[in-house]
């Protein structure tokens, strides 16, 4: 999709984390840069560009990420979240190191994710 100047238009998502598990079910650790599973209802195609606004945990601070939609859950599949796994466009280590503090005794964990 392109806007009126033929640029590609970023769409946007705001996410609240509020507990532990959902921060491991969402994170994705594996891809480059990293990045997050957002559940949602609204169709995305893979490469779509995507501006995250999200809090996580008790804390006040709003992150906002630039990404591109890498994975699609769409509603149809049973028994898992619908949603989309966005890749974070570069890394930004402050956020990524965040999150993996947070979740320093379940990164190895083999309890599933939305994504894996």
């Amino acid at each position: 999709m392109s806007d009126i100047t033929g640029l590609p238009s970023i769409y946007h998502l705001s996410l609240t984390i509020r507990d532990i598990d959902a921060l491991y079910q969402a994170y994705i650790p594996f891809i480059k840069n990293g990045g997050l599973f957002i559940p949602t209802s609204k169709h995305y195609k893979i490469d779509d560009k995507i501006s995250i606004q999200f809090t996580l945990l008790n804390e006040i601070e709003e992150i906002t990420l630039l990404g591109k939609v890498i994975w699609i859950t769409p509603e149809s599949a049973h028994s898992r979240t619908p949603g989309v796994g966005v890749q974070f466009d570069s890394i930004d280590d402050d956020v990524c190191t965040k999150i993996e503090t947070y979740l320093a005794d379940r990164l190895n964990s083999e309890k599933p994710t939305y994504t894996m």
